[in-house]
């Protein structure tokens, strides 16, 4: 029978190194999805500014347009959410073109946008329920995709 070797303990006053644990990392499948998900959601991010900003020109322009679909709590004039929508969506076009470029602060900045939109589409539900269901789902992904991202290390 063979003895078999063992660790060495740290003796008193030393403090063991740390060693890298193999597979605490992502794999680089997942390094793959979190990277392609991370420029999905920017020009997800970057559409969703656009097409904010028109839908705020829209409720700016004709408030005849937009229809109540039943009573709800939170009444906000159409001109209003005008004013949000195209605010919202100028601040999410730009955040989404720098998540592009890869600007770090730009992944923090769309979270939070992000956030606020899906906040402002459950408000806007009763003028466009489908649609507002839809930008909830895709802020959601938004918000998974920028907050799962692991830039490379520059250093290696």
């Amino acid at each position: 029978m063979t003895q078999q070797p063992h660790a060495t303990q740290p003796s008193a006053g030393t403090t063991p190194t740390a060693t890298p644990t193999p597979g605490m990392g992502p794999t680089p499948t997942e390094a793959a999805w979190a990277a392609g998900g991370v420029v999905f959601a920017g020009v997800l991010m970057l559409m969703n500014g656009i097409l904010a900003i028109f839908q705020g020109i829209s409720l700016l322009a004709k408030d005849d347009v937009w229809t109540r679909v039943g009573d709800y709590v939170y009444k906000i004039n159409l001109t209003g959410w005008g004013v949000i929508l195209l605010c919202l969506g100028a601040l999410a076009a730009v955040t989404g073109a720098f998540i592009l470029r890869g600007a770090a602060w730009a992944r923090m900045t769309g979270i939070f946008l992000a956030s606020l939109s899906m906040l402002a589409h459950f408000l806007f539900l009763p003028y466009a329920p489908v649609w507002s269901v839809i930008m909830i789902g895709l802020d959601f992904f938004i918000i998974w995709a920028l907050a799962v991202y692991r830039p490379a290390d520059k250093r290696a």
